[in-house]
């Protein structure tokens, strides 16, 4: 019975959570679009600018790849075959991956930014 209704409940919850993670990549990736043709109609020529843009889409590709990697740790967890806890495997591994890549991006950007705002320091 308790397995039973949480199998119900995962059937109903992976797909919210599923939707959480498409909404945020929808809304990164719409205002990245929106915020580079900004950049670009500005004719901004600041690295600054475009590397700002970016690095808030990967903000929020990192936020949606968190999310559904929750959801499919939930879903398997219910009636794991070896094949889904393969399939899993992959999948967290290649979003720990993008995330790992994603956060040192950042990092490194954030570092370049303080150092050229040290530089511009009287």
């Amino acid at each position: 019975m308790i397995r039973q209704l949480l199998a119900d409940l995962t059937e109903q919850i992976v797909p919210v959570i599923d939707l959480v993670a498409l909404i945020f990549i929808a809304f990164g990736v719409v205002e990245a679009c929106v915020n580079i043709v900004r950049v670009h109609i500005g004719r901004s020529e600041d690295l600054h600018a475009a590397r700002s843009v970016w690095m808030q889409l990967s903000r929020w590709l990192v936020a949606g790849l968190t999310f559904q990697l929750a959801a499919d740790i939930i879903e398997t967890s219910i009636a794991p075959s070896w094949d889904e806890i393969g399939q899993l495997g992959a999948i967290a591994v290649i979003r720990t991956f993008l995330d790992f890549f994603l956060a040192r991006d950042q990092r490194e950007v954030r570092d370049l930014q303080e150092e050229t705002h040290i530089r511009a320091s009287p």
